[in-house]
């Protein structure tokens, strides 16, 4: 019975924790947009808030929800389950997603959409060297390919939206920034995953990132609330949809998945904003993009673990 049942436990665990890292991905890729309503005026108008205080309140404003989720989780897990408080690796979580926030809510502002969405998918490919040249651990051929497919279909999709602007280079190099940040994350919180379940970890890094950014953002930045109810929505949406729905997702697929192959699924963040783009704004989806998109499914098939 037990050589029956094991298999199937995995299995139905790879199956749930893929899922909600698909899901996850949706969730961050809106985020741009979130980013963008939030931090711009309206009408011409001053911005409502700046990439620094955006970036504070999408990881506090949720912050009761995460508290919720892992008193829940944690009441229902059976004793041994392993709730480390604050672990180093949680600690080293939330300056990472500190740094991989900054950089990213300014990149947003500071060049396309379309070039810093390109640029931050780079973070696979962080993973894949810190994982493969500095941890010294073993990645598959099929990781690699599945990796090139992703790195093609990536350019494929966004490629024809970015512009070589020398004004825009300072946003491009925070886009990579953003890459080398949350490639770190993942590793990070993966460890972190090992002593403290998914609740858990995505709180105390929350807790953590937001009070660092409150700091940053009260140094640099005058103003801390919104203006307007655009504003307003705009936070409250990426807090609970893009940090709560997709921070939160990532780190219930990281207790079962492996980091390098998750990361290659937030590929599929660059499809969600193009499909995004298409449903809400009425861009329309071109054959290359189709293809781009194609491969990415392709490469992330190809990188799929082995059972």
């Amino acid at each position: 019975m037990s050589s029956i049942s094991t298999p199937a436990r995995s299995e139905s665990g790879f199956v749930t924790a893929f899922a909600a890292l698909c899901l996850g991905a949706v969730a961050m890729g809106i985020s741009p947009i979130f980013v963008r309503f939030a931090s711009a005026g309206v009408s011409g108008a001053p911005a409502d808030v700046g990439p620094f205080t955006s970036a504070f309140w999408r990881v506090s404003l949720c912050l009761p929800l995460l508290y919720a989720w892992m008193r829940l989780e944690e009441r229902k897990a059976p004793a041994d389950t392993p709730r480390i408080p604050f672990s180093r690796a949680a600690i080293l979580g939330g300056l990472v997603f500190t740094g991989d926030l900054l950089v990213w809510h300014l990149a947003i502002l500071k060049t396309t959409v379309a070039n810093a969405t390109f640029f931050a998918t780079m973070a696979p490919l962080v993973v894949v060297l810190v994982v493969w040249l500095v941890l010294r651990q073993k990645v598959s051929r099929g990781t690699f390919v599945g990796l090139g497919l992703c790195l093609l279909g990536g350019g494929a999709l966004i490629g024809q939206s970015m512009h070589a602007d020398p004004a825009r280079l300072t946003g491009d190099l925070l886009g990579l920034a953003t890459a080398f940040f949350f490639g770190l994350y993942f590793i990070v919180a993966s460890k972190a995953r090992k002593t403290a379940g998914a609740a858990r970890v995505t709180f105390e890094t929350s807790l953590i990132t937001a009070a660092l950014l409150l700091v940053v953002a009260l140094v640099f930045e005058n103003r801390i609330m919104p203006q307007t109810w655009q504003g307003a929505a705009a936070l409250f949406a990426m807090s609970y949809v893009s940090h709560a729905g997709g921070q939160g997702l990532l780190s219930v697929a990281l207790g079962i998945l492996p980091p390098v192959f998750s990361s290659l699924v937030i590929f599929l963040e660059s499809i969600a904003a193009a499909v995004f783009g298409w449903v809400i704004l009425g861009e329309p989806l071109t054959l290359i993009q189709s293809l781009g998109g194609a491969l990415i499914l392709l490469g992330i098939w190809v990188a799929r673990p082995e059972n």
